[in-house]
């Protein structure tokens, strides 16, 4: 009788040892699948900019201004670094390239205002 109840005790320590193996588990795959999805927006917003830069116009000299009107072609890194972060993308030495996925940066908006 003694050796069932030692047996039981050691099937409910294996038990308990498997559940928190089991949840350990499940907070790694959700982690896995909330940076896939981060991951798979990334990843349709680069196809999109990639897409509209090799779509887009011949190259204009920079004195000229544009077809359509709008201002003369940027001269500066900075007006790309501006739309890069207007198309979702981190501009701040911290998480420069990174989808912005939690709305405005600090760090990216502090860099705005030099």
């Amino acid at each position: 009788m003694k050796d069932i109840f030692v047996r039981v005790n050691e099937l409910e320590s294996h038990l308990g040892t498997i559940h928190e193996d089991f949840v350990e588990l499940k907070n790694r795959l959700k982690e896995l699948l909330e940076e896939n999805q981060r991951l798979r927006i990334e990843n349709q917003q680069l196809r999109q900019v990639l897409k509209r830069e090799n779509g887009a116009a011949e190259p204009q000299p920079e004195d000229a201004p544009a077809q359509t009107g709008k201002k003369p072609a940027s001269r500066g890194g900075y007006d790309n670094l501006v739309r890069l972060y207007h198309e979702g993308f981190h501009i701040c030495n911290i998480y420069y390239g990174h989808l912005r996925t939690e709305g405005d940066c600090l760090f990216c908006i502090s860099f705005f205002n030099k």
